[in-house]
């Protein structure tokens, strides 16, 4: 199980490993909400923990940013210190799945966490979606994607990208939510976003008879399922 731990305690980020590591499970972390939220848009996870009172992002707005902007399903277990019922609402009114109040014990968090990730899988046991639109499959597990049943050679960022491009199919992302998607806050000065889309295009695009990556120029990208969609 990958989890994204955000968390600006740095003795509760460091019990967190020890507990999870040797148990298998595969742990990022980041110290405040930007980081986490960036995190979050590069990678796939199973479940999000994360803390209420974060530097620069808070986790309830973190998590409303995390369901609305980047349309993330992930399961989300707050952790804050405060046990209020107006605290309670506005964590599950942004978006969490559950919510332990500090102290707590790491043997209940991982039971909650296993519970989250059980329901979130359902019945199937699918750990991550497979995207699809029109041709092209992306697996957001495995990280492979094809066009016509033919492998697709992408960079990390490629993938990000696509996956961005795949969820809003077939409407428009503009390009602030693409380099967020890359970047989070922090983003380059330089207009690095159109070489790493001009990488993308030519592996999902150059060998075939149609484009399904189209530019509106000025505002944004989209992806189209056939030729005779409109850009």
């Amino acid at each position: 199980m990958r989890l994204l731990i955000i968390e600006d305690n740095p003795d509760i980020v460091a019990n967190l490993y020890e507990f999870f590591e040797p148990k298998g499970y595969v742990l990022d972390s980041a110290g405040n909400g930007y980081t986490g939220l960036g995190l979050a848009s590069q990678h796939d996870y199973d479940a999000v923990v994360l803390d209420v009172m974060l530097p620069g992002l808070n986790g309830v707005e973190l998590c409303q940013r995390l369901r609305t902007e980047l349309h993330d399903a992930t399961p989300v277990l707050m952790l804050t210190a405060r046990d209020t019922l107006s605290d309670k609402v506005a964590g599950f009114g942004a978006g969490a799945d559950d919510y332990l109040v500090k102290p707590f014990s790491l043997v209940e968090l991982e039971i909650r966490l296993r519970a989250l990730v059980r329901r979130a899988r359902g019945a199937s046991g699918q750990s991550a979606p497979v995207l699809r639109v029109g041709e092209l499959v992306f697996d957001t597990g495995a990280y492979t994607a094809s066009r016509a049943g033919k492998p697709l050679a992408l960079t990390r960022t490629g993938y990000v990208l696509l996956r961005c491009l795949m969820r809003e199919a077939p409407r428009l992302v503009p390009r602030e939510t693409l380099e967020q998607a890359v970047w989070g806050e922090d983003r380059p000065d330089s207009d690095a976003l159109r070489t790493h889309l001009h990488a993308l295009r030519q592996a999902l695009d150059k060998p075939y008879p149609f484009a399904m990556l189209r530019t509106v120029p000025g505002i944004g990208y989209k992806l189209v399922a056939s030729e005779d969609e409109t850009a």
